[in-house]
């Protein structure tokens, strides 16, 4: 009986091939969006989690200041000094590595080209807790660092924008009115989480950079790198005790510097990618209803269009739970259907926009049953109206219909 119903279902659906193929668009449309949202909003988080842990291991940042969220408040402020860097590395049993960074944006001139650049200062540690070593020459030494030497390294944006096709190893440029020479050229980082290019920089050691650019040994930023991965918690708490003793906080006062970590701005961003992704997919599955109306609106007519037929197969002994079934299973064959078509097409369109767009490819495991087991659910209870309407036909009114 069963087989039969789901017979007549498909029959009456492929009567009308071009009726059952735009009745089905709509389920289609959404759960194509509510797949494709999923999945691009899975792969963005999975584009943060890389650009968060390229950054360096078990990193943390010292910054001076108040910070909420991505703001930071550094007025009337004290930066750090040397002798906290020392006090950290000596006194923080957790901290495996720490270094001086600092940064301007600086025109940088090769002959006749020039180019504004990020120029840091940094110590060697720097390069070792970001995990960045030179593709081609070498980095600065310890000797370089404590003569101050004017040296630098640079990255492949810099190098392609000032020198060309030139080598640049031994080669002088000029920042501001400062010169140093070319020792290397780092390894390739790309794009960093907010869409900063990386490898657009160009490295000295901190010494020069804070004699011959800042012109005062304050420290700006702070960087550290926990012992392991487990222990950046205590290392997080043991600079905060350090640092707050020495800049002479008393109990209960605000933090005047923070220590963050790269952590807190991964889970800060992924709970904003979160919220309007699923944003997007709620408005995607608006398309689900708007389907679901369309499937119960074709329904309604084709039970108009078929009332002899249901008058028929009454007459016959056909019993209304039959006629039931058979508008139901119609229905569900439409939205099961345009479920299926759903899922396949929003995977190929998540996997165009991600390539398009340079982020991981993520599939969205749960989100594809999901969707599908929504879409079937929608086109069978707007599927009960027009079921009901043709199983409560009256057998002689339904042969006397013209």
């Amino acid at each position: 009986m069963i087989a039969s119903t789901v017979a007549i279902a498909f029959s009456a659906l492929l009567r009308n091939k071009m009726r059952t193929m735009l009745t089905t668009l709509g389920i289609v449309i959404g759960v194509a969006a509510v797949v494709m949202m999923q999945s691009m909003g899975r792969g963005a988080s999975a584009y943060v989690g890389d650009a968060i842990s390229g950054l360096g291991s078990n990193m943390l940042i010292i910054i001076p200041g108040q910070v909420h969220g991505l703001q930071q408040n550094t007025f009337n402020v004290p930066l750090f000094t040397a002798s906290d860097l020392d006090a950290i590395r000596r006194q923080a049993h957790d901290v495996g590595l720490v270094t001086a960074a600092g940064q301007r944006t600086l025109r940088a001139v090769v002959g006749s080209n020039n180019r504004s650049v990020t120029a840091a200062g940094v110590m060697r540690e720097y390069f070792e807790i970001r995990g960045w070593g030179a593709a081609v020459g070498r980095l600065p030494s310890v000797e370089e660092e404590r003569a101050g030497a004017g040296v630098c390294v640079i990255g492949v944006t810099t190098r392609d924008a000032l020198f060309e096709t030139r080598d640049p190893i031994g080669q002088e440029m000029r920042l501001r009115d400062v010169t140093c020479r070319v020792i290397g050229i780092m390894e390739t980082k790309g794009a960093s989480t907010f869409g900063i290019d990386q490898d657009d920089v160009v490295l000295m050691p901190y010494s020069t950079f804070s004699r011959r650019i800042l012109g005062n040994d304050r420290i700006g930023t702070l960087m550290a790198s926990a012992v392991s991965a487990d222990r950046i918690d205590d290392a997080k708490e043991e600079i905060s005790l350090i640092l707050r003793r020495r800049r002479h906080m008393l109990p209960g006062d605000e933090d005047n510097f923070a220590v963050r970590d790269p952590r807190e701005i991964q889970a800060l961003l992924e709970s904003v990618t979160g919220i309007l992704t699923t944003l997007l997919a709620g408005v995607a599955a608006i398309s689900l209803v708007v389907g679901g109306i369309g499937i119960m609106n074709i329904m309604l007519v084709s039970v108009t269009e078929r009332t002899r037929e249901i008058g028929v197969r009454l007459a016959i002994g056909a019993r209304a739970s039959d006629i039931l079934a058979q508008f139901l299973v119609e229905a569900a064959t439409l939205s099961a259907a345009g479920g299926a078509i759903g899922v396949a097409l929003g995977l190929v369109c998540a996997m165009g926009a991600a390539r398009a767009i340079h982020v991981p490819f993520v599939v969205p495991g749960v989100a594809m049953p999901v969707a599908f087991g929504v879409s079937l659910l929608v086109g069978v209870v707007f599927g009960v109206v027009p079921a009901r309407k043709a199983s409560r036909l009256n057998p002689l009114a339904a042969l006397r219909f013209e």
